[in-house]
């Protein structure tokens, strides 16, 4: 045998042994010759127990032979139809049959290793040299339907598979493979831009999308069922005839990046030294796969381009950009409770398939595995388009276990990826702007917060914890990151969350309040910076100051800032004093650090409350003759006392904020790259990174983002990566 597989000769092929047959049959497949479709080789190549051991250079070799062959062969076209063949068989059977899944999975094998390398590799933007079609002379089998594409009857085929067959202990594995392979077939999107255009071809995962509703939801709730079940791969593998030995993997070995280094996924990356099961990568894959297909979008021509001409270059505007439906999507968005009929609340049946989800199993999976990062998108996409999830969720007594792994992330935020800490933030503002997720999260007590370093936490509510959490990482943000996206998002929770504070905890009372003395010394600092600006000659600064570029705009945010930590302060004394002593004791003991803004024209009108309290205690607290001096205890027990008689007399009431979450309109320039990214990083899948062109492979994205205070002002912030967030105050 030489550098690539040998001309085959069929005469010798049944007397060659199992590891000669594979490569003789392989090295057809290659060739140059072209087997028709109807030909008996492709039964002898699915059948053949393919244990080649090649190392990467030789499957680099096979895939340039196979890419120079295909255009007059078709054999990637032919290989794909008898996969689909193969899984048509195991779909209309009973049980599945072991002949059938033999030559399902060596099908599977081929076709990802040598489709991998075609995408990877492509030169074309329209994934020409994939040849996914017969040659003219060919005769089409009766079983093709006059419209369907090869793409489209491969896709269907597998679909069904996933959606119809069971995972079972004979099944495990190809569902795992039908997985892999559909991540490559999607993968053609890694090569287009971050910005989807009409021009762009994505032929599998298009296919995908045309496919008839009933089968998309059968697919969605399937894996959906996969990652909360989280099947894991069966340890007796006898039944599979390509594991009969654990040492023999399958077609082509395991490879490099230079053909399909996941693909044959080794028998140790189940099975576990000890012989137990140690991940579900069945789970893990199917979240993969759904995370894509929920967010593709397909931009389609518009009147613009027809209007511009073929020839153009110029790209086409954001504005004029229009997307079709994603029936994956709506699926998702769609789904209810499997414990409720097909009755909506309204008595209204429900138009259509529908999928149907064990909310409680899905809430539950959840909170185990949300410190995986793709848990938390997927935990995103459902509270964000599920309105039913949402409701089932907001119902939920057990909050913390959704809450506490998405705080314990944010305070671990300089061990996470800034995209990760936005989702939680946007997750954590959706759940805020529900007055009974308020109200119930301080209703739940905690016994002790085990991840919290900085003190003991003791019998803290949910609320309190929160309270704390979103401080902290407005302290870590001030000092770390700068970004002004994840300031305006805690401060938006954190309002939505102050008309319903219920005791409140010393601590988080007393980080409420240097909270304010925090952002106000930085407001000073930015203050006198732009003040000794003006009177520098000609408005020059010196290079030493450091000034920032805009000093002007970064005020007028800080601002903002102090503005709405005084309206958090307003509403919690105006609506929840009574309850609350410990924010009036924190106020009442740092009340120097408002005195200096107390004439400031932006904030003495928010500031006016905070005194008539103040004036109010400090009365009751002259009223009483002490023994010795004040303790916290004592003064804690006067503001307690006074917090009963206390009616409010002489306190303004003022619009209360509630800033509510909206998706940016063009949200796939943030969710395809940010999933693809996911993909990489935290599966088995590579992909050729000099090939990449949907994000830069070594560098982060920086796109701006925008909020709307409540003055209609926009704040200007970066770092989601195209992810657009508008907080609006309703009046």
């Amino acid at each position: 045998m030489g550098g690539v597989p040998s001309t085959p000769r069929w005469g010798s092929a049944a007397e060659m042994r199992p590891a000669e047959t594979a490569e003789y049959l392989i090295g057809a497949l290659v060739g140059e010759k072209s087997y028709p479709l109807a030909s008996d080789y492709w039964q002898k190549l699915l059948e053949s127990p393919l244990h080649l051991r090649w190392p990467s250079h030789r499957v680099l070799q096979a895939s340039q032979l196979f890419a120079q062959n295909n255009c007059k062969t078709r054999h990637l076209a032919k290989i794909l139809v008898h996969l689909a063949w193969c899984l048509q068989e195991c779909v209309s059977a009973s049980g599945v049959p072991s002949a059938a899944l033999v030559r399902a999975l060596n099908a599977l094998y081929i076709s990802s290793v040598f489709l991998k390398y075609f995408i990877e590799n492509a030169k074309s933007d329209h994934f020409e040299e994939l040849h996914l079609s017969l040659d003219e002379n060919e005769a089409k089998p009766t079983s093709f339907s006059k419209d369907q594409t090869i793409e489209q009857l491969v896709m269907h085929s597998v679909l069904s598979f996933l959606g119809k067959v069971d995972v079972s202990t004979n099944t495990y594995l190809l569902h795992h493979e039908l997985l892999n392979f559909m991540l490559i077939a999607m993968s053609t999107q890694l090569l287009s831009g971050p910005s989807p255009g009409p021009d762009d071809s994505h032929p599998f995962i298009d296919a995908m999308m045309v496919q008839e509703s009933s089968l998309v939801s059968l697919v969605v709730s399937k894996l959906l069922l996969n990652y909360i079940r989280r099947p894991n791969f069966p340890i007796d593998s006898s039944s599979y005839s390509i594991f009969s030995e654990v040492n023999q993997t399958g077609v082509l070995q395991r490879v490099g990046s230079a053909a399909a280094n996941f693909v044959l996924l080794p028998f140790n990356l189940f099975v576990g030294s000890s012989g137990e099961a140690t991940r579900s990568p069945l789970a893990e894959n199917s979240l993969n796969v759904l995370l894509i297909l929920i967010h593709y979008r397909k931009c389609i021509e518009t009147d613009y381009v027809k209007d511009r001409g073929d020839h153009s270059s110029e790209p086409l505007p954001k504005e004029d950009a229009c997307f079709s439906e994603n029936p994956y999507c709506k699926a998702l968005e769609n789904a209810q409770d499997i414990e409720f009929d097909r009755l909506d609340v309204e008595g209204n049946v429900q138009n259509g398939p529908l999928v149907r989800l064990p909310f409680a199993s899905l809430f539950d999976t959840l909170g185990l595995y949300l410190a995986d990062e793709r848990s938390i998108l997927l935990l995103y996409s459902m509270v964000q388009g599920n309105s039913a999830f949402l409701e089932y969720v907001l119902v939920r007594t057990d909050l913390d276990t959704l809450l506490m792994p998405m705080l314990e992330t944010l305070y671990n935020a300089s061990r996470r990826t800034s995209n990760q800490i936005y989702m939680v933030l946007i997750i954590l503002l959706i759940l805020s702007q529900d007055s009974s997720f308020n109200a119930s999260i301080h209703k739940l007590m905690l016994p002790n917060v085990p991840w919290y370093q900085e003190r003991l936490l003791h019998q803290t509510s949910l609320g309190s914890l929160m309270v704390i959490i979103l401080i902290r990482t407005v302290k870590y943000n001030l000092s770390k990151l700068r970004d002004v996206y994840l300031h305006t998002n805690c401060l938006a929770t954190l309002a939505n969350m102050a008309p319903h504070v219920h005791r409140l905890s010393a601590y988080a009372s007393q980080r409420l309040v240097s909270l304010f003395d925090m952002l106000a010394r930085k407001y000073n600092k930015l203050a006198e910076m732009s003040n000794n600006k003006m009177h520098m000659p000609n408005g020059e600064s010196r290079e030493e100051d450091n000034l920032p570029e805009d000093t002007t705009a970064e005020l007028h945010i800080y601002t903002d800032f102090l503005r709405i930590v005084l309206e958090i302060l307003n509403a919690i004394l105006t609506y929840t004093l009574p309850r609350n002593p410990e924010v009036v004791y924190a106020i009442m003991h740092r009340q120097e650090v408002f005195q200096p803004f107390r004439n400031h024209p932006r904030f003495n009108e928010l500031l006016e409350n905070i005194f008539t309290v103040l004036d109010f205690f400090n009365s009751r607290m002259d009223a009483q003759k002490m023994d010795g001096e004040w303790s916290v205890e004592k003064v804690l027990q006067v503001i307690v006392i006074n917090c009963r008689s206390w009616r409010g007399e002489g306190m303004k009431m003022f619009t209360q904020l509630r800033f509510t979450y909206e998706q940016e309109s063009h949200p796939e320039e943030f969710f395809i790259p940010y999933v693809w990214q996911l993909v990489l990083s935290c599966s088995s899948f590579s992909f050729n990174p000099n090939s990449i062109n949907l994000f830069p492979v070594d560098l982060p994205l920086e796109k701006q983002d925008s909020f709307v205070g409540e003055d209609g002002q926009k704040l200007q912030s970066g770092g989601l990566n195209g992810l657009e967030q508008q907080v609006d105050v309703l009046v």
